[in-house]
């Protein structure tokens, strides 16, 4: 298992949740790792990403509520997720890619209650 993830659970509406996802160092190491998010009857999408170097870029859909960080003693990518909204309930997945293979995390499921 390459990206293990925890965090995930219920929360009501205004609520926050942070997500980690504890990363093998040959898919970690140098590498922007990522946050998608698949919400019921919809398609997974991109939430945030994080470069080796810090850099940060988000879909405008989770700007300004949702921080992705990382720590590159652990080895581990977080995503703090702020002021929820009921919108947000979907399986959230770490994501990598090294040697043109995609690596994905199991996906904890994150639900916002309103």
């Amino acid at each position: 298992v390459r990206l293990v993830e925890s965090g995930g659970g219920l929360v009501q509406a205004g609520g926050s949740l942070r997500l980690s996802c504890a990363a093998s160092g040959s898919i970690y190491s140098g590498n922007t790792m990522r946050w998608y998010r698949q919400a019921p009857g919809k398609q997974r999408e991109w939430a945030a990403r994080v470069t080796s170097g810090g850099s940060t870029d988000y879909a405008d859909s989770v700007k300004g509520r949702f921080t992705i960080s990382r720590d590159n003693a652990k080895n581990t990518v977080y995503l703090q997720m702020n002021r929820l909204k009921p919108e947000a309930t979907a399986i959230y997945y770490c994501h990598a890619v090294r040697n043109c293979l995609n690596y994905w995390g199991q996906g904890p499921q994150v639900t916002v209650s309103s």
